[in-house]
């Protein structure tokens, strides 16, 4: 009877426990992928499994004869800072020299994530867990690199942020050609603060101060000698618009001279044209009273100018006659009856 009560609460318990196992559930989170490895199975090739088993999702097989591990695929952030923001406590950020000799410190924070399809290589060939993927792998690499690349740099490149982040994406490059083959992608090299010893820190400051007042001078200098080539150019042109002035009026009176003269000149040449067509008409006209018709012409025109006139002889020259030297005509005239002479 016992035995027969045993059996019959036993061989459920087996039952169920063999159920249970069986079937126990393996979950992944939102962002987390599964990598099963196999200890002993009649139906699989034992070892780590090369397919895996995507995110937010339960699965189910025996826990005895395989390990479950899970890989969290969000992006990561490796912060290596002075002050106490990453996993690590206290001082972590990266101390180095730069290329010409300053001690330095800098602070980075790399981001990365693991690449979902290289989990089962991860697992075998690096780390079973995130953390220990970082503290084996990703930390010490990125440390280097980063230190290596920024340490390239002059003191005096840290102040220009170009180059910081020219060196932040060739970190960036050179970190993916080493870790991507461990299934590690890094998404950014970030600097942020950094800083050099206290003496040195000072030195730099009052060169910047002094730089700054440098280009103040030269911006001043700059502008001083913008305003005099302006003022130049104003009185350069305040002279040429002068000579224009000087230039117009002296080209304005040659005209107006050249004209007065062309018109005097033309003037000139009439009088000459009309003298020489008055003189020429003169020699013709002499030339006609020099003829025989010309000293008739003369008679006629002289008779009908003594036509109607009264006409007194007196004797002149011969003894008895009249002197004309010492006579008044006048009153001979009266004598002879004419009033006046005019």
């Amino acid at each position: 009877m016992k035995l027969k009560a045993l059996s019959k609460i036993f061989v459920p318990g087996i039952i169920f426990a063999f159920v249970f196992l069986a079937f126990f559930p393996h979950q992944t989170k939102s962002t987390e992928v599964g990598v099963r490895v196999v200890k002993w199975s009649p139906f699989v090739k034992k070892g780590v499994m090369k397919n895996i088993y995507p995110p937010g999702a339960k699965y189910f097989f025996p826990p005895v004869i395989n390990t479950w591990y899970v890989f969290d695929t969000k992006l990561q952030n490796i912060e290596m800072t002075l002050s106490n923001r990453g996993i690590r406590m206290g001082k972590d950020d990266l101390v180095f020299k730069t290329i010409d000799g300053n001690d330095i410190a800098l602070d980075v924070i790399i981001a990365y994530r693991i690449d979902p399809q290289r989990a089962p290589d991860i697992l075998m060939n690096v780390a079973q867990t995130n953390r220990d993927l970082e503290e084996r792998l990703v930390r010490p690499i990125t440390r280097n690199v980063t230190r290596e690349q920024f340490g390239a740099l002059k003191t005096e490149d840290f102040y220009v942020a170009t180059k910081r982040t020219e060196k932040a994406e060739d970190a960036k490059i050179i970190l993916n050609e080493i870790l991507n083959p461990y299934g590690v992608i890094v998404e950014s090299v970030l600097p942020k603060d950094y800083r050099f010893n206290v003496a040195y820190q000072k030195a730099i400051e009052e060169k910047k101060i002094a730089d700054q007042m440098v280009e103040r001078f030269k911006s001043e200098t700059k502008a001083t000698v913008e305003e005099y080539l302006q003022k130049k150019q104003q009185a350069a042109g305040e002279v040429n618009k002068m000579v224009a002035d000087v230039d117009g009026e002296y080209a304005k009176a040659k005209i107006n001279a050249d004209a007065y003269y062309e018109q005097q000149t033309m003037i000139a040449k009439a009088i000459e044209a009309e003298g020489l067509a008055q003189s020429k008409g003169i020699e013709k006209m002499v030339e006609a009273l020099n003829s025989s018709g010309g000293k008739t012409m003369v008679k006629m025109k002289l008779a009908e100018a003594l036509a109607g006139k009264k006409i007194i002889l007196l004797p002149l020259g011969e003894p008895g006659g009249i002197d004309l030297k010492t006579t008044d005509i006048n009153e001979l005239l009266k004598v002879y009856g004419v009033k006046s002479l005019r």
